[in-house]
């Protein structure tokens, strides 16, 4: 799609705000697919191989990822935008990003962090994803961090929505800072093409979780036709076909989720545009709600998916046992390196040692832990806490 035919609400590279430190342009890319290309090819992207979406990476090679999660959040959020007319690669970059703070083990290890930072500040992983890609991210030479362009960097830390004010939600120390010196205009709506991707999120981890609750045993097909739109898939597919072999019955079903919620999303998005009359990536931005959404049939049955999601899988006996001890790796690791810096790599020993106090210390600690993938978390908390493991460190 050319730029000349991206509808009046699209954010157009050429009207970029810009990046926080000035760049030359690219004679064969736009700022935004440099943006997406600066995500791919950052090590916190590429870690996202072995971090988990809900089961540990020892569990089976075949269940989702946070990188699998990721692309796939960046193909709906691309047909989404394209039907729209909204730029897709704005959209892609800020869907490849979402995932980037997410520390090991999933929610478990958020919560684990968080509860031993609380002290400190806490933990966030939308958060930690800014962090990232405007400091901790160390490749080039003039700067730290990717230095994405202002509608990237706005997508990112509004994935959640607005920030600020009694309603919505606070804004956090890192991106305050950040704020301060380069507004992002954080109490506002972020552009389309950031709802699309926020959406595509849900989409994606909704109809993918089915997928992975139904391969790994936690529920049945029969235990989904309780659920109002998933079970009416399902229940059809078993009608039209009912010597359809399981895997291409739940790859079929799951395939159906996709196409029914992307198709109410765009009808829906469309009506809320032009009942709103929107006629500039600004407009979106002060509307004071969101354009891009699901109808509210639709938003009520994605309700109901996500309860049974919450108590079938989530809270499933097998998921609960893993999340346990994965929460106990992440709270003996960040106990040990905050009182024993020396345990760190040397890089890190020497920073956490020169923190100017116990927050910074413990800041440093959290960002070294969140960029660990499941797998290395288990080793080192193996090397720290197995005595008969001495001879491997």
């Amino acid at each position: 799609m050319t730029e000349k035919s991206l509808a009046a609400l699209a954010c157009r590279p050429e009207q970029s705000r810009g990046r926080r430190y000035p760049a030359e342009t690219s004679q064969t890319r736009s700022d935004f697919q440099r943006d997406r290309d600066r995500i791919l090819h950052a090590g916190a992207f590429r870690k996202l191989q072995y971090k988990t979406q809900v089961f540990v990476i020892h569990e089976g090679d075949y269940y989702r990822t946070r990188l699998t999660h990721s692309l796939e959040v960046a193909q709906i959020a691309r047909s989404i935008a394209r039907a729209l007319e909204l730029n897709e690669d704005l959209a892609e970059a800020c869907a490849l990003a979402h995932d980037l703070g997410h520390p090991p083990f999933s929610h478990a290890g958020e919560d684990a962090l968080h509860a031993a930072m609380e002290p400190y500040g806490g933990f966030d992983h939308n958060e930690q994803t800014f962090r990232i890609v405007t400091e901790l991210e160390r490749l080039y030479a003039a700067y730290d961090g990717l230095n994405l362009t202002w509608e990237t960097l706005e997508g990112i830390v509004k994935h959640n929505g607005p920030l600020g004010g009694a309603r919505q939600r606070p804004v956090r120390a890192s991106i305050a800072a950040f704020d301060a010196e380069w507004s992002l205009e954080l109490g506002g709506f972020p552009s389309a093409e950031a709802q699309v991707a926020a959406l595509a999120d849900d989409i994606a981890y909704n109809s993918h979780d089915v997928d992975d609750g139904l391969r790994a045993g936690l529920f049945s097909v029969s235990d989904l036709e309780c659920v109002p739109g998933v079970g009416d898939i399902f229940a059809q597919l078993r009608g039209q076909f009912p010597d359809l072999a399981p895997r291409r019955l739940r790859y079929e079903g799951v395939r159906r989720m996709i196409t029914l919620l992307v198709d109410d999303l765009i009808a829906e998005t469309r009506r809320r545009a032009i009942e709103a009359g929107l006629d500039s990536p600004d407009a979106v931005r002060t509307i004071g709600r969101p354009v891009v959404g699901f109808s509210e049939p639709l938003r009520e049955q994605e309700k109901l998916l996500r309860a049974f999601l919450f108590e079938r899988m989530y809270r499933h006996f097998r998921v609960n046992r893993t999340r346990r001890k994965a929460r106990q790796v992440v709270r003996d690791l960040f106990e040990c390196y905050l009182a024993e810096p020396e345990c760190l790599p040397d890089e890190w020993r020497d920073r956490a040692e020169n923190s100017v106090d116990k927050i910074a210390a413990a800041r440093l600690v959290g960002d070294y832990i969140a960029g660990m993938t499941d797998s290395y978390a288990l080793k080192e908390h193996k090397k720290l806490f197995d005595l008969y493991s001495i001879v491997d460190t």
